[in-house]
């Protein structure tokens, strides 16, 4: 993912860390800040994995599950995160300016996150291009 996403400082050079979307982190962020709909970035750096995996819950070292986001930093840094796995696809996407022309396993992924998030997707980057956007909806017509 971080060589496929460039994910490194433009002055640095530096590694960005990366890893699977926390939608537990995200909900919160829908509820705190009153957020009415998402825009997804840089889908086709998941093109050609096997697998992709969201974060939807934590497991506490004392046995608890929790959907929601801990209060304490001290209690989240206790929880390890719990997956849902995904297909992944091998369809190049660059293409594509509808949903219906993104691959099933695709469709199926950005559906769970917007039911995990509690928030429409109202755009899908799905290359580096400004052009290779999927806008489903206008961005600046919609109500935030």
């Amino acid at each position: 993912m971080q060589q496929v996403g460039q994910e490194f400082g433009a002055t640095t050079g530096r590694k960005r860390r990366c890893g699977w979307l926390d939608m537990v982190l995200v909900r919160q962020a829908v509820r705190v800040s009153g957020i009415g709909a998402l825009a997804i970035t840089k889908l086709d750096v998941l093109t050609g994995l096997d697998k992709l995996k969201i974060c939807v819950g934590y497991n506490h070292d004392s046995g608890q599950f929790t959907h929601s986001a801990p209060a304490s930093i001290k209690v989240l840094s206790q929880c390890q995160p719990v997956y849902e796995e995904f297909d992944g696809w091998k369809e190049n996407i660059l293409d594509a300016r509808e949903m219906s022309e993104l691959p099933v396993n695709a469709r199926k992924y950005l559906k769970r996150l917007e039911e995990l998030a509690e928030a429409k997707i109202i755009l899908v980057s799905v290359g580096p291009g400004r052009e290779e956007t999927i806008i489903l909806e206008d961005p600046f017509l919609h109500k935030l």
